[in-house]
């Protein structure tokens, strides 16, 4: 039986995404499937405007309910310091220019190339999301990350640097390819065309896939 691969749609702004990471790991390495990780632009930058309209009750529970999770799963989580989109809180406004994002979403999908890509979000997603390191973009955090995924951290910012054109295309992809799935949120995993949104559903992601003959490893 072959392995059984699935898309997984993924931000650096999601604390959802960030969430969903250690239990996609355990997937794979209990069943015998592939992840094939798409990295995406956050919404706060796909749709202008959208922290201007969104229900005013999201937020706060989007935190509250973050962190019940993380709880849950065991896994240290905190809203990262700073913020990977920039933007004024109070007024919903999302300037144009956003380096730390565009960053990590190019670094991301460099390490996707170069075959480490469920390694770079384990490690730099939680470099980003797990509290642990205030002022996670200064120094030598993120190389230190890179690092330990097992890539070269200048190999790989030279790669994003001199291929972001390339890359930012590529995301932007990603982003079409989601929504032609059937949903614009992350994380999202899709599996032979049929769209699962949410780190809580990933149960029914691997039900489907036995269904489909998913073997365990």
């Amino acid at each position: 039986m072959a392995t059984l691969r699935f898309d997984f749609y993924y931000s650096f702004r999601s604390p959802y995404s960030y969430l969903a990471t250690s239990q996609i790991a355990a997937l794979l390495a209990r069943w015998d499937a592939a992840a094939d990780i798409r990295v995406v632009r956050p919404i706060a930058v796909r749709i202008p405007g959208f922290f201007k309209q969104v229900n005013p009750l999201w937020p706060p529970y989007l935190m509250r309910d973050t962190h019940r999770i993380g709880e849950r799963l065991g896994v240290p989580y905190a809203w990262p310091r700073p913020d990977p989109i920039v933007m004024n809180i109070a007024t919903g406004d999302v300037p144009e220019d956003q380096p730390y994002i565009m960053r990590a979403s190019r670094l991301g999908a460099a390490a996707v190339e170069a075959g480490r890509g469920m390694e770079f979000l384990s490690e730099v997603g939680g470099l980003i999301w797990s509290g642990r390191t205030p002022g996670w973009n200064e120094g030598d955090h993120i190389a230190r990350a890179i690092a330990a995924a097992g890539l070269d951290p200048q190999a790989l910012e030279a790669k994003a640097a001199s291929d972001a054109e390339r890359l930012d295309a590529q995301i932007a992809r990603h982003e079409a390819d989601q929504v032609t799935a059937g949903h614009w949120g992350v994380p999202l995993f899709v599996f032979e065309g049929e769209p699962f949104f949410g780190q809580d559903r990933i149960e029914d992601l691997v039900w489907r896939m036995r269904q489909r003959g998913l073997q365990a490893r």
